[in-house]
């Protein structure tokens, strides 16, 4: 044997064992990667049916919002009714109930000042014209 082929049998050993003491990472590389498919996998099968209730959950809360925009839509329109009969009531009755209110005051004070007896002291009916000019009484 020459040194030449010594030198290879010795780099094929050295080779020989590198290999060998790469099997084992190698080995649980391929594991890892297995279990990691299969976690895969299995998020992807428990993962479907939650989209599927969730697309549905969609479609019911759509057809909820729909059914809530013309609620609303009604519930605008009767509003602008309401506000439509107010200003309504309020034009027809507002005026007349104005004119009763002031007319009822008016005889109200025409009776208090019937019923009140008059001053003898200037004085005292001096006081009093003072008092209804500031609107006490």
């Amino acid at each position: 044997m020459t040194a030449g082929q010594v030198a290879a049998l010795i780099a094929a050993g050295a080779f020989a064992l590198l290999v060998l003491m790469l099997i084992v990472p190698l080995i649980k590389l391929c594991r890892t990667l297995d279990e990691a498919t299969i976690a895969i996998r299995e998020a992807r099968e428990r993962s479907d049916p939650l989209l599927t209730n969730a697309n549905t959950t969609l479609v019911r809360v759509n057809s909820q919002l729909r059914r809530v925009d013309v609620i609303t839509a009604e519930a605008r329109a009767v509003a602008g009714s309401v506000s439509a009969l107010t200003s309504l009531l309020a034009t027809m009755l507002g005026g007349p109930l104005v004119k009763m209110a002031a007319f009822g005051y008016g005889i109200r004070r025409a009776l208090r000042r019937r019923q009140q007896p008059k001053a003898l002291d200037p004085a005292e009916s001096n006081r009093q014209g003072r008092n209804r000019s500031r609107g006490l009484r």
